[in-house]
Formats: structure tokens, C-alpha cells, sequence
């Protein structure tokens, strides 16, 4: 045990550091982060969705991105082969979540057997190609999502999960320790 507690002792300082700059207990900027890493997701994956559903966007993107121009040198950049990555996933992801709440043109707890996978790959139309290129762009979001979430878990914490913690403690009777 002591051995691992060296090994994550200079993250621990450096969060600890952080936390004592920024006025915010620790555990509460942990909070912070993870629920606006979260929102930084599903808020853009909903509008990329609506607006790529309202321009009729989704279709022609998601084609031109995916789908093999005849294996050109051009074909296997990196970039490519990632938006390819993205397209399958995406369409993975679009079905799974579509079978479950019954959207997408999906019906709900329609199960798919590996024929009729099959038949759906390539053929992507309508929300799903929508739902694909709003998790792909979201995907490609990452790096700016990690880094808003990090610069407002601070004033997130501070503003939102700190009187929130404070109240459920008052609500309970316990005095809040002081960080």
C-alpha cells in the first residue's frame, strides 16, 4: 500500500496545491470536473444532432467520410482511417442506444441478429447518420472538453457543488469540516 501511495504522492500534491489555490476542496472539484466533462458531451452531441437533423448535414458528412474512395493513397491518412473508427463506432453506438429508448427509426428492444448488422452497415440514413456525426464530432471535441472542463471545475465547485454538499450536511444535522 505504501508503495502505491509513493507512486501517486507528486499527482496527490500537485491536486492538493491546486485545491488550495482555487478555494475548492478537492473532492468537490473531482465532482466538478466529472459532471462537466459530462456536460460537455451530451450538450453538443444534442445540438450537433438537432442541427445537423434540421441543415440535413448528417447524411452527406457521414458519407464522405466514411465510406472507401477506391483505396487512394489519400484513403489510409490517419485522419481517414480515424473518421472511419468514428463512423463504425458511432453507428455502433447509434443503434445500441437506439434499440434501447426505441429512437433513431429504431424499434425499442428490437433485437438485431449479425444478418441484419450487417445489411445496416454502409446504409447510414436519416438520425442515424445524424446521431453518427454528432458522436464523432464529439469525440473529436475531446481535447477542449478536457480543457473547459478543467479550467471551470473551480468556479463550478465553488458556485454549485460546495452549497450543495453544505446544505445536505446542514439538512443532516453535521457540521462541515473546514478544508
Amino acid at each position: 500500500m505504501s508503495n502505491s501511495g509513493r507512486r501517486f504522492a507528486p499527482y496527490r500534491n500537485a491536486l492538493t496545491a491546486i485545491s488550495g489555490r482555487t478555494g475548492a476542496p478537492l473532492p468537490s472539484l473531482i465532482v466538478s470536473f466529472a459532471i462537466l466533462h459530462e456536460l460537455t458531451a451530451i450538450v453538443p452531441i444534442v445540438g450537433i444532432f438537432y442541427t445537423a437533423r434540421s441543415l440535413g448535414a448528417g447524411e452527406r458528412v457521414v458519407n464522405a467520410a466514411a465510406f472507401d474512395r477506391g483505396g487512394s493513397a489519400d484513403d489510409q491518412s490517419w485522419v481517414n482511417i480515424q473518421l472511419r473508427s468514428w463512423v463504425d463506432e458511432g453507428e455502433h453506438w447509434a443503434g445500441r442506444v437506439g434499440r434501447r429508448y426505441g429512437i433513431f427509426g429504431f424499434e425499442k428492444g428490437e433485437v438485431v441478429d449479425q444478418t441484419q448488422t450487417s445489411q445496416l452497415s454502409g446504409k447510414l440514413a436519416g438520425d442515424v447518420a445524424n446521431a453518427v456525426l454528432a458522436y464523432g464530432t464529439v469525440k473529436a471535441l475531446l481535447p477542449i472538453r478536457i480543457g473547459l472542463s478543467l479550467y471551470l471545475s473551480p468556479m463550478f465547485s465553488r458556485a454549485v457543488v460546495e452549497p450543495i454538499r453544505l446544505g445536505g450536511l446542514r439538512l443532516l444535522g453535521r457540521r462541515p469540516k473546514s478544508m
